[in-house]
């Protein structure tokens, strides 16, 4: 018998081998066949934009927008927190004439919006972009949170090797990805809305109200310095970007809290700090020809009416909508010359709020 007899001979009187070596090579060929679909679908869009016939079903900013920001094609960003997502890009598209995704990040720090704009520009030319300053952000830390609030940091590196997280999630090959393939061929989802929430949100004064936990007393009001440290830094991170890229038309813009917000500011003993962080801030954005302030801070019809909110901050997407219709038209512009006197009415406005609105819903 020669030594080819003898080997088949060994395999036949061993089928254990035999069965671990086919376990082998069908869990090789299933293990390649699941990271091929999640690499080929992409719902995170790690690797390359929608395949052509499938649409751009945006809906987890942590997991999907930092893959948009360096794969999608674009030359505007619409920036900023959770107040908005619900704008829809193709308002921007047709106002402004330009292809704008959204750069998101829900609570709206400069440092971490920052890091998403460095992520655009590595790749992208920015014709705009639109980028809307919560006060809070003014008073952040100036180091980006991304890892520190638990995100999948495999998939903000760039390297490809620590993606096994994704390529072998069951949520992803058996939940994200039948979810694109239905939003792309059943019903009407419009890619516009990329990250929206309001379509399943109630707003009105009775929830608005119900959700603020209104301080029982005013507090002493804060020196307006007390966030000076992170204040200079954070306006060191945005005219930052407006000098690095003189190209860009950078839209800065203040959204419209409701007077829960300010009635809070006040009671908390930080009302005189954010008039004073905005006007530093303004100002010092004031001084680029390629930035632009725009302020809705104190639209009192808006702000007054609690049916357009959900909570302190959220609005409808009705507000959302006039937000960008004024940025469209240009209205609310800031310039060196009357900037600090919005700022004052600003002031002046939140404390009629505390005086007179605040008591329809609370008495003192």
């Amino acid at each position: 018998m020669d030594k080819k007899q003898n080997k088949s001979a060994a395999q036949a009187q061993n089928p254990d081998a035999r069965f671990l070596r086919q376990f082998a090579v069908r869990t090789a060929v299933l293990l390649a066949a699941v990271i091929g679909a999640v690499a080929l679908f992409d719902p995170f869009y790690q690797y390359h934009k929608p395949l052509p016939g499938l649409k751009a079903v945006l809906t987890d900013k942590e997991y999907q927008c930092i893959g948009t920001l360096r794969n999608f094609d674009y030359d505007s960003l619409i920036v900023g927190s959770s107040v908005c997502e619900n704008y829809n890009n193709h308002w921007f598209d047709d106002g402004f004439d330009c292809t704008a995704i959204k750069a998101i990040r829900s609570y709206g720090a400069t440092a971490d919006l920052c890091y998403l704009l460095d992520e655009a520009y590595a790749s992208h030319d920015l014709k705009y972009v639109f980028y809307n300053i919560d006060p809070s952000s003014l008073s952040a830390s100036t180091e980006p949170t991304y890892e520190s609030t638990g995100c999948p940091m495999y998939l903000y590196d760039r390297n490809y090797c620590n993606d096994y997280s994704y390529w072998l999630n069951k949520g992803v090959l058996l939940e994200k990805i039948p979810y694109m393939l239905a939003y792309s061929f059943v019903g009407d989802y419009d890619e516009g809305d990329s990250y929206n929430w309001a379509q399943w949100k109630y707003f009105g004064r009775d929830l608005a109200t119900g959700m603020y936990a209104r301080l029982p007393a005013v507090k002493q009001m804060q020196p307006e310095t007390v966030n000076a440290d992170e204040l200079a830094g954070n306006i060191a991170l945005l005219t930052a970007q407006v000098e690095a890229h003189p190209e860009t038309t950078f839209k800065f813009f203040f959204s419209p809290y409701s007077m829960l917000w300010w009635d809070n500011a006040y009671r908390s003993g930080s009302l005189d700090a954010v008039i004073y962080n905005e006007k530093q801030a303004i100002g010092a954005l004031l001084a680029y020809d390629n930035a632009e302030i725009y302020f809705y801070q104190d639209d009192e019809e808006v702000i007054t009416n609690l049916d357009n909110y959900m909570d302190m901050i959220h609005f409808s997407k009705d507000i959302n909508y006039a937000v960008y219709d004024m940025l469209a038209e240009g209205r609310g512009r800031l310039t060196e010359e009357n900037y600090e006197e919005r700022l004052e009415g600003m002031r002046a406005l939140s404390e009629r709020i505390v005086r007179e609105d605040i008591l329809k819903y609370y008495t003192e």
